[in-house]
């Protein structure tokens, strides 16, 4: 039997391509998409993708594909997008970088000098940023499709890079397409999660490729045969193959027309089967190429192999006629299959292996040119470490981490160091070999942890290291792990950190004076003021005072900023003001960058409280490009986002906000840092009627389970639940929450964000009734109201509209009156729209029709222009029920009830039945019947109990 080794034809995936194309045509439309085909290895995931290319390219998609390393979590930072951007660099040349080589020269060497190092706390995201901008306009003449193969293999910032991008709203035209082994995700890969979160985003879909089923391997083989193959021969390879398409390749190419070729039954042994038929030089080359990776270059094959270039030719085409390697023009080679080279790698002799990889180290580090630019660091220590060297192990993975973070792979120099870590006690001599001791390697791999948003990791760091310093000695190094340690675990949710807070100024408190001092004192101030406010501010006045002594600007401008934010009462938000926007200014002119976000944080929030949204909003926005430049955007850059999201939405610019949301979720803020702009996000998407409203309130309120949450962060989420629970009429669980939630001692001391939430009590306590409120929770309100002051316009519009949804009936409308013009005042649309409807309902109730509809028609409008769904909805059925034409304006009886329906209806609410009402009218009980039925109908009520309710609230029973 003679038999090609790949088949020709795709078998048994026509539904995977469907979905395929299908994905392409939304991406057409400019809707998002992005696949991930997932599938155990040689199951067909590249031939299904090169089918699908093939397709799009001929429509005139654009493809561009890159493959993930085997060189796991610690491997080249951005490897696949680097490919990539080479095949980009071929076609496009330069220009297509629009300037920034530099920039990308980073992962593209040939593109020449790299531009200027990053300082070392930075992220990525500037370097995310110009990745999706030249995806756009790769994209903006035509579909693009990237194709990322192997994603098992990739490392962290591989993963980070790619979430980025299906978020990224500017890669709308752009179609992802991962493929990845099932197989190889075992219980802790890091792939499971990134697939988890992933498959929440819009626009994301899986395809699972399945094993194929007889009939498939029977289809295979005769492409591969030329002919229809014998039942027995598909009946044996289908049982030995067990439908997965390299497996039938392969079997099919061992020559036994019966497919029972003498191979074990194992993976491997199938593998080798084909190795084994080489000549044995060429099975030598193809052990010495295996440790080497899935794809090699020439020259570093020969410098390794140590023979002969020709005999090194005469194996290497061997194998390549074999097809177990395939030749890359420009670049070497690379194994058909990467399962080929895992086979032969693992048959190794241990000695032999050790060898291997040593003379791969060795070879890259004496020519760094051997190997694709940028990879020598990652690779160097990949192969000291497989070959068990253990000093030469640690040195190159400390190197290795330096490349990863000048790379912005923070998560890969984190691996790398936690390497180092597990290596330290198998070097006798690892101080001397890189230069710090163990406890200085904990510390630079904690920086490094936090950096990577990985706050689990670092909190057990934060124990390792404190188990070490000597407190005693190092005073201010032992304060500073504390200081982080409760830093961490109030970022994280686990508690408030006080008491590490605590231990940390102990230790500081006496400690020598000088700069790290400073800083700490300002940082434990800072963090304990939203729990210990009168020792925060006592703490920070005492960093102003330290500071004095200290001729560094950046040190004043620090304590300055924390003594504002702590020291400042709670009644001096204007004063406090003018103090940080003089900081904001003196850091501007000192080119502080970090000192200027911090105080720009606080001016943005000063401002929002004060009612300048406007100035709020642009304040946030202009520090955001400062904060991806410094690498804090996933830090302070998140309260920025936040601070600007929440301004928009009082500004009533949703749309704005909610993309504001969707680059916080692209920027992913660790632990506690995201609640804001989930709490915004879930609070606009219940306000406009979003259908995934219901999930995302879940999800930020979830975070009330934490064991803590600061009060800026809780109180809003109280409020929060309540209002969902009055979105889904449930009267009970919004008296509970809002029971549960005045219970917090801290509100009388958090104005700002307690008044939104006793409007939202308010509400609930009138929820049932509102001409008789709840009488414990009005009272526990009142007692509230009487101990929170009300600063500020939207503080005081707060308070009046809580007085007027607790007021009795007959003082309902002037207080509705008064709290509509407080809102006016403040300025905000959607609160100012419910005020109106409220004071649209008491008006109605009290007969004025005329005051019913020009409120009904504003809040309207407003509503319309916001997208609030809900609200536009409560504005049409009040409409409705007083009878206005086109949800405002006054009409005849016919634009609502009609004379005859009011007669009815009148009837209704004085008890009668249908009969009863027929003999009144003098009309027949069924058309009786009709009319009660539109009455329910029109008045959106549910049966005629509530119909009566209604109409004797709205005075619709008043002769006209």
């Amino acid at each position: 039997m003679t038999a090609r080794t790949t088949s020709t034809v795709l078998v048994g995936r026509q539904a995977e391509l469907g979905a395929l194309t299908d994905a392409l045509k939304r991406v057409r439309a400019d809707e998002p998409a992005a696949l991930l085909v997932g599938g155990e290895a040689g199951v067909g995931k590249t031939r299904l993708v090169e089918e699908f290319g093939r397709l799009a390219a001929r429509d005139g998609a654009r493809l561009l594909t890159g493959q993930c390393l085997e060189l796991g979590e610690e491997g080249l930072p951005f490897a696949p997008f680097a490919a990539a951007l080479r095949e980009v660099l071929r076609r496009d040349g330069p220009a297509a970088f629009a300037g920034h080589e530099p920039e990308f020269a980073r992962l593209l060497p040939e593109l020449g000098p790299a531009g200027p190092q990053i300082a070392a706390d930075s992220n990525r995201g500037y370097f995310f940023d110009l990745v999706a901008g030249l995806v756009g306009r790769l994209a903006a003449d035509g579909p693009l499709v990237l194709v990322i193969e192997d994603l098992h293999w990739a490392d962290r910032s591989t993963r980070d890079l790619i979430a980025f991008l299906v978020r990224s709203a500017r890669t709308a035209r752009m179609l992802l397409l991962c493929t990845y082994r099932t197989d190889e995700l075992h219980r802790g890969h890091p792939l499971r999660p990134f697939l988890a979160e992933l498959d929440r985003v819009r626009g994301v879909e899986r395809v699972e490729l399945a094993r194929l089923d007889r009939d498939g391997t029977g289809e295979i083989l005769a492409d591969l045969l030329g002919s229809e193959p014998r039942p027995g021969t598909v009946e044996s390879i289908h049982k030995r193959a067990q439908g997965n398409p390299f497996f039938i390749e392969e079997l099919a190419a061992c020559g036994d027309p019966n497919g029972c070729c003498e191979i074990p039954d194992t993976l491997r042994d199938l593998l080798l089967s084909r190795v084994d038929r080489l000549p044995e030089p060429a099975q030598r080359v193809l052990r010495i190429a295996a440790a080497g990776g899935s794809r090699f270059g020439h020259d570093l094959l020969l410098t390794v192999a140590g023979m002969p270039e020709p005999e090194l030719e005469e194996a290497l085409r061997a194998a390549v006629a074999a097809q177990l390697l395939v030749a890359i023009p420009e670049e070497g080679y690379e194994f058909r299959h990467a399962l080929v080279r895992e086979a032969v790698h693992d048959d190794l002799l241990p000695g032999e292996h050790v060898r291997l990889h040593a003379r791969y180290a060795a070879a890259i580090e004496a020519d760094p040119q051997l190997v694709v630019a940028g990879r020598a660091p990652a690779e160097i220590a990949h192969h000291w470490h497989a070959a068990h060297d253990h000093p030469r192990a640690l040195t190159a993975a400390l190197h290795a981490a330096a490349a990863a973070e000048a790379r912005y792979a923070y998560a890969e120099q984190s691996r790398l160091l936690e390497r180092a870590l597990e290596l330290w006690e198998q070097v006798p001599d690892a101080a001397d070999r890189i230069g710090m001791d163990h406890l200085a390697l904990v510390e630079e791999t904690l920086r490094a942890a936090v950096a990577a948003g990985d706050y689990t990791r670092a909190l057990s760091l934060t124990r390792a290291a404190l188990g070490e310093v000597d407190s005693a000695a190092e005073p201010l190094r032992a304060a500073r792990l504390l200081q982080r340690r409760g830093k961490l675990k109030r970022n994280f949710g686990k508690s408030d950190g006080v008491a590490e807070l605590r231990q940390a100024y102990e230790l500081a408190r006496d400690a020598e004076n000088g700069p790290e001092r400073v800083r700490l004192l300002s940082h434990i101030a800072e963090s304990l003021g939203p729990v210990a406010a009168d020792e925060a501010a006592r703490i920070a006045r005492e960093a102003v005072a330290a500071a004095a002594g200290s001729d560094d600007a950046t040190l004043h401008l620090s304590a300055r900023i924390t003594s504002t934010n702590v020291c400042s009462p709670a009644s001096a938000a204007d004063e406090a003001l003018v103090e940080v926007t003089r900081v904001a200014d003196t850091a501007r002119e000192l080119g502080d960058v970090t000192n200027l976000i911090r105080a720009q944080v606080s001016v943005s929030h000063l401002l929002f409280e004060l009612g300048r949204y406007a100035e709020s909003a642009r304040t946030a926005a202009e520090a955001m490009p400062d904060a991806r430049r410094v690498g804090i955007d996933r830090t302070s850059g998140a309260y920025l986002i936040a601070n600007h999201a929440e301004a928009l939405v009082a500004l009533g610019r949703w749309d704005e906000a909610e993309t504001l949301c969707a680059e916080a979720a692209r920027l992913d803020p660790p632990g506690t840092l995201a609640v804001p702009w989930l709490e915004i996000r879930a609070r606009l998407r219940l306000a406009r009627g979003h259908a995934g409203a219901v999930g995302a309130v879940a999800r930020v309120l979830g975070y009330l389970g934490k064991p803590y949450l600061s009060p800026q962060q809780r109180i809003p989420l109280y409020e929060l639940r309540i209002t969902a629970a009055l979105a889904a009429d449930d009267h009970a669980e919004a008296v509970a929450a809002a029971t549960t939630a005045l219970d917090d001692p801290v509100l009388p001391r958090e104005p700002r964000y307690t008044w939104p939430l006793l409007v939202a009590a308010a509400r609930a306590a009138v929820s049932a009734d509102a001409s008789a409120p709840d009488a414990v929770l009005a009272a526990r309100i009142r007692e509230i109201v009487d101990a929170v002051p009300a600063r500020h316009p939207a503080e005081r519009a707060a308070a009046a509209e809580v007085t007027a949804t607790l007021a009795p009936p007959p003082e309902a409308l002037a207080a509705w009156r008064a709290a509509v013009e407080a809102r006016r005042t403040d300025g905000q649309p959607y609160q100012l729209a419910g005020a109106l409807l409220a004071a649209a309902t008491a008006a109605a109730a009290a007969g004025d029709r005329g005051a019913v509809a020009s409120a009904v028609a504003e809040a309207a409008t407003i509503a319309g222009q916001l997208g609030a769904r809900p609200l536009a909805e409560q504005a049409a059925t009040l409409a409705r029920r007083v009878g206005l034409r086109d949800g405002g304006r006054p009409g005849a009886a016919s634009d609502g009830l009609t004379s005859r329906e009011l007669e009815v209806l009148r009837l209704v609410a004085e008890g009668h039945s249908n009969s009863r009402i027929a003999e009144e009218l003098y009309i027949s009980p069924k058309t009786a019947s009709v009319h009660v039925s539109r009455i329910i109908a029109k008045l959106a009520v549910s049966n005629r109990v509530e119909a009566a309710a209604v109409a004797h609230r709205l005075g619709l029973l008043t002769p006209s």
